[in-house]
């Protein structure tokens, strides 16, 4: 079992910054592919960043590449999502997901096993 607490997230003006934090329990963080998800109302949820159980391998989302870095830091059992350059389109509710005993998972929500509850970010213009 694994549980996963988001922080960080508000209100932040178009081209501001967020950095992003989410904090694992369990004993497994270091053998477990992480990612972020994102999801505004009325859409459906969207992969946004991921990243493998060693942070050696980081894949983005074309519409954040360039912009979001996603980075780990397993002595702490916490993933970060460093957020620059935002806009509106970036306003929504981002939760943090895990795969157990997984190197590199993907882009697919339903291959996650664990979610956090999520936290806001609302970018204004």
């Amino acid at each position: 079992q694994v549980q996963l607490v988001e922080s960080g997230g508000g209100l932040v003006q178009a081209g501001g910054s967020l950095r992003l934090s989410c904090a694992a329990s369990g004993r497994t963080f270091s053998t477990s592919a992480m990612a972020w998800f994102r999801q505004a109302p009325g859409k459906e949820r969207e992969f946004v960043a991921t990243i493998s159980w060693n942070g050696g391998r980081t894949h983005y989302a074309d519409s954040v590449k360039g912009r979001f870095t996603i980075s780990r830091d397993n002595a702490k059992n916490t993933v970060y999502l460093q957020m620059n350059s935002l806009k509106p389109e970036d306003t929504a509710v981002y939760c943090c997901a895990a795969d157990r005993q997984s190197y590199y998972t993907g882009t697919y929500p339903h291959k996650y096993d664990y979610w956090g509850q999520g936290t806001q970010v609302t970018v204004s213009s």
